[in-house]
């Protein structure tokens, strides 16, 4: 069974979710950084933005729930130098 997505999220609410979780001071699970979030969103579309931050390798979900944020161009950009 597939499923239905309702909402695909916007890039100003991607950003928003990504700019959350950089700013926060301990690494929260999902329900505290969706409460943490400054505006509202459905729990669907933040669920999808999260499978896409980890896709991407934004960010990493433990074992224990609690999500890192794990993206760092200016090291990628040390390790594979553009020609």
């Amino acid at each position: 069974m597939t499923k239905q997505i309702l909402h695909y999220p916007r890039l100003d609410t991607i950003q928003m979710v990504e700019e959350t979780i950089k700013k926060m001071k301990v690494y929260p699970n999902k329900r505290q950084l969706w409460l943490a979030l400054p505006k509202k969103v459905m729990y669907q579309t933040f669920l999808l933005i999260l499978d896409y931050l980890i896709k991407s390798g934004k960010i990493l979900i433990c074992s224990d729930g609690k999500i890192i944020w794990t993206w760092n161009p200016k090291l990628l950009a040390k390790a594979v130098p553009l020609k």
